[in-house]
């Protein structure tokens, strides 16, 4: 395959460089600076701030902390989540009562922490939960803080790339009316607080998806995307980028891809013995 976006810069993050702690009930990866582990290479991309791949041993999790003025989210992989916050928002299905929510593979929780929340995450399910821990640097501080969830098939995903979160319309100067109706610019996408698209796609052995950068989603014409292939398939899935060799990763690897226009066209295409789960961060 030739690659389309030669005007690209593609540059793998590969998972050995990142940063790691197993503390037994907790196996924890860092793709960006966090914690104790520092990285000045490492410390955020665009809106991107925060890229964990966490594991967490059954009847263990993160105990009541607080947060402020970061968009906080959870890509659930495998098993399931039990998240309490202090908005106490009651949802649909998932909520087992006015203060938590269950959540379990393919749902993504999302929190405007804003002027500040407590919230936990703690495993109550038989066995480990694997999932990805994002955060967002947001357009503005002082924001409402917010609790939302989406529940997103792998049918689909297995159709090309679904968009998770897309950014609030009204941006930075939305209105109160807009911030309480939390529309996002992508139909059946969280709302975010920034020019910041999420998407996940599952790619079979032989297939590719194309990822349209900014998603049709953004003003901002310069664009970076990150990428980042989860450790799903005990190392047999393997992605490549535009065509590009060089561009080839594994499980547990990332990518910045820089210098991409909105409207661009990225090609991931799955060359490995297993279907690859793709996560694409894309920011202005």
């Amino acid at each position: 395959m030739s690659n389309t976006l030669r005007h690209a810069k593609i540059t793998p993050h590969r998972s050995a460089a990142r940063g790691h702690s197993n503390h037994g009930w907790l196996d924890t990866y860092h793709s960006f600076s966090f914690a104790n582990w520092y990285n000045p290479n490492f410390t955020h991309f665009g809106a991107l701030r925060v890229l964990n791949e966490d594991r967490v041993k059954s009847n263990s999790g993160f105990p009541t902390h607080p947060h402020r003025d970061f968009e906080i989210f959870s890509y659930i992989l495998s098993g399931e989540l039990t998240h309490t916050d202090s908005t106490h928002k009651k949802g649909n299905d998932v909520q087992e009562s006015k203060l938590f929510c269950r959540v379990r593979r393919g749902d993504i929780q999302f929190t405007t922490a804003g002027t500040g929340v407590t919230h936990s995450e703690f495993n109550r399910g038989r066995e480990p939960v694997h999932f990805l821990q994002i955060w967002a640097i947001p357009w503005k501080r002082g924001l409402t803080p917010r609790y939302d969830w989406g529940r997103y098939s792998d049918e689909d995903k297995r159709k090309g790339f679904v968009s998770l979160l897309s950014p609030l319309k009204g941006g930075v100067d939305a209105t109160a009316e807009q911030e309480k109706a939390a529309e996002p610019m992508i139909p059946g996408t969280i709302a975010i607080h920034a020019d910041f698209v999420m998407a996940a796609g599952i790619i079979e052995p032989g297939g590719k998806f194309e990822w349209t950068v900014g998603a049709n989603a953004t003003a901002a014409s310069k664009r970076k995307v990150y990428v980042h292939l989860p450790m799903t398939k005990g190392g047999k899935a393997k992605i490549r980028l535009d065509g590009r060799e060089d561009g080839t990763l594994v499980e547990g690897d990332g990518a910045f891809v820089d210098g991409v226009n909105a409207g661009d066209k990225l090609v991931v295409e799955s060359v490995g013995d297993a279907e690859a789960e793709v996560v694409v961060l894309d920011t202005a």
